[in-house]
């Protein structure tokens, strides 16, 4: 009978979110036949122990009987139990340097590696991530920058409030000018910014309209790709060529930046593709964005403001253009106010670990613990009796360290 533990996020800082809440394991004991389950203590989750306990799932000190282990973020090196089945968001998919050690020790311990970033459909569609709510506090953040940098309203933080609901009962104290606010993505991030803007009552309006037009009240406009990128041929836009060969686009987005004030970032970016903008551009008199929630967190990727990750409890800081430096938050009206916490969902970590376990629950552990016809997990599995699957064999110079 497979046994589930439930892990105590070990990674500094720390993680507050769990992958399975109280109600959902016991769901899961009386859903999924021969499945057993088991909860690490923990002093720092969202939910405490009570929670669990009074839904009937046992507590442990640590999870070493259990099959497969279900954990938020990285697992420290020297907490990773040989031979057990993980999940968990390794980063390592992208060859992140500061996770080679974590992926050889993976393989080194014999461990069937799960990441939830590569759980996807048959459409290569992900079926399960904490997206909607970095957008949503993403948006937040970026209200509350604003407000501090011009003095006009005081609003608890995110992470100060209990859950989103008490979160929106700021939104009565926020009033904001005739500003104009530019939203890039449309996936689950970007629309989870789209919830806290249309919460406050702004009114959204084409990409077209905002470029074009002055309004007597705040609006914001939500950018696709084919909105602020452009072929460098002058060919028509087209979807499936931008992600199959971005080098052959170039970025169009300077229109939008000489009349927006506020910029929330929530596009996916390659490597290749075009940056939103330069540094050069953000120096000239006409660019007006003086406020960036950089929810995407590309360190040195599209936004050249976005030069380090911030931190919940000191989540902004000032770009100076001129220089490309650093400066204090909020110093100068010249500067660039810059957002960039990169574990945004954190500050809500009741909402977004049930939404997250909820998907978990009905997306991904029917193919673990049944048929899974679309091949959803061995997808997704990225080691595997002590070496890469096939999927991930690309990994393995990284592994080496020649990458």
């Amino acid at each position: 009978m497979p046994k589930i533990g439930i892990l105590k996020e070990g990674k500094v800082p720390i993680d507050r979110r769990v992958a399975i809440i109280p109600s959902q394991a016991k769901y899961i004991k009386e859903n999924f036949p021969g499945v057993d389950l088991v909860c690490q203590k923990s002093d720092i989750r969202c939910f405490p122990d009570e929670d669990y306990t009074s839904e009937g799932i046992e507590l442990v000190n640590d999870v070493q009987d259990c099959d497969i282990i279900f954990g938020v973020k990285e697992v420290p090196l020297g907490q990773l139990i040989p031979d057990k089945t993980y999940f968990f968001f390794s980063h390592t998919i992208k060859k992140q340097d500061y996770n080679r050690e974590l992926l050889n020790e993976a393989l080194d311990k014999n461990i069937r590696l799960i990441d939830y970033e590569t759980l996807t459909d048959a459409n290569n569609q992900r079926i399960i991530a904490f997206g909607r709510y970095a957008g949503i506090v993403g948006a937040y953040n970026g209200i509350w920058s604003y407000g501090k940098r011009y003095n006009l309203f005081n609003i608890r933080r995110a992470h100060e409030c209990f859950d989103l609901e008490d979160m929106k009962t700021e939104y009565d104290k926020i009033k904001l000018p005739k500003i104009k606010i530019v939203i890039t993505g449309g996936g689950r991030v970007g629309k989870g910014a789209m919830e806290v803007l249309l919460g406050l009552g702004i009114r959204k309006v084409t990409p077209e309209r905002f470029v074009s037009e002055d309004f007597n009240e705040p609006v914001f406009t939500q950018l696709n790709s084919r909105d602020y990128n452009k072929h460098k041929e002058g060919k028509e836009f087209s979807r499936s060529e931008f992600f199959e060969s971005p080098g052959n686009f170039e970025s169009d987005f300077y229109q939008y930046a000489k009349c927006a004030d506020l910029l929330i970032a929530c596009a996916y970016w390659h490597p290749e593709a075009p940056v939103l903008f330069t540094r050069e551009d953000a120096t000239h008199r006409d660019f007006k964005i003086n406020i960036i929630a950089d929810v995407t967190c590309d360190i040195e990727g599209s936004i050249p403001s976005t030069i380090r990750p911030a931190v919940i409890d000191d989540p902004v800081f000032d770009y100076d253009p001129t220089t490309g430096k650093e400066m204090p938050a909020f110093a100068e009206e010249g500067n660039i106010t810059v957002m960039s916490v990169d574990n945004l969902p954190c500050e809500l970590p009741r909402n977004a670990s049930e939404d997250f376990g909820h998907e978990l629950v009905n997306n991904v552990l029917p193919c673990l613990f049944g048929d899974d016809p679309d091949k959803i997990v061995e997808r997704a599995t990225i080691a595997e009796n002590g070496k890469l699957t096939s999927h991930y064999s690309y990994l393995q110079d990284y592994a080496n360290g020649k990458a």
